[in-house]
């Protein structure tokens, strides 16, 4: 069951996660968290580590998971001075193009301020603006020349790190919003990693064999 679910939201807080974890369980939504640090579903050009509290559901319940988050937000009582009253219309309308980068009180109070400056806000338009959300991250990372160069040439020289490098391109994934898993690269340097992988293989042992067995 646990290898079905599929990250939901991430936190920097423990706390945090446990709070979104209670709330689901109150509604019969199974949950699981994690302490996780980012490893191949991370892509070379954001390969930063970051200490992030994962909360995993199915992704069948996704959309439920989402309206709860939004249920009980009431925006009439925030004071004016929270800073999303600042932001002009284009930078509010980023935030509704963007719910994953935002907390859910940020994204509601996005729409009612925009409602209130007499622009039209509603389903239709906020499906369509997550649907290009989608289609945007959908798209495979940008190519990655020098790592496929390295990759053969590790691979060539018997190198494990061959094995790795291959590994990743092929089978890296990322996550989207909706908790849908893509493959994070192109379908050529998924292929440079299908052949890293064989040729690594390939090598590998005769490496070994003869840097190691042979030498005895």
């Amino acid at each position: 069951m646990e290898h079905s679910l599929q990250i939901f939201r991430t936190f920097s807080s423990k706390r945090a996660a446990i709070e979104l974890q209670n709330l689901l369980s109150n509604h019969n939504i199974i949950s699981k968290s994690g302490d996780n640090i980012p490893s191949a579903d991370v892509t070379f050009v954001n390969s930063t580590v970051h200490h992030q509290y994962e909360v995993r559901i199915a992704q069948a319940d996704f959309e439920q998971a989402e309206a709860l988050l939004y249920a009980d937000i009431d925006v009439e009582s925030i004071d004016k001075s929270h800073y999303l009253f600042k932001f002009n219309d284009n930078e509010l309308y980023d935030i509704l193009r963007k719910p994953d980068e935002w907390n859910p009180l940020d994204y509601k109070l996005a729409q009612h301020i925009l409602i209130q400056r007499g622009k039209t806000i509603d389903e239709n338009l906020l499906t369509s603006l997550k649907n290009e959300r989608l289609a945007d991250l959908s798209e495979p990372e940008k190519n990655q020349p020098l790592w496929i160069m390295a990759g053969y040439i590790l691979a060539f020289g018997g190198g494990f790190l061959g094995l790795i490098v291959g590994y990743i391109l092929r089978s890296s994934k990322k996550s989207l919003p909706n908790g849908e898993r893509i493959f994070a690269y192109s379908v050529s340097d998924r292929k440079h990693g299908l052949y890293i992988l064989v040729i690594a293989a390939i090598f590998t042992p005769i490496f070994f064999y003869y840097k190691f067995i042979n030498g005895l």
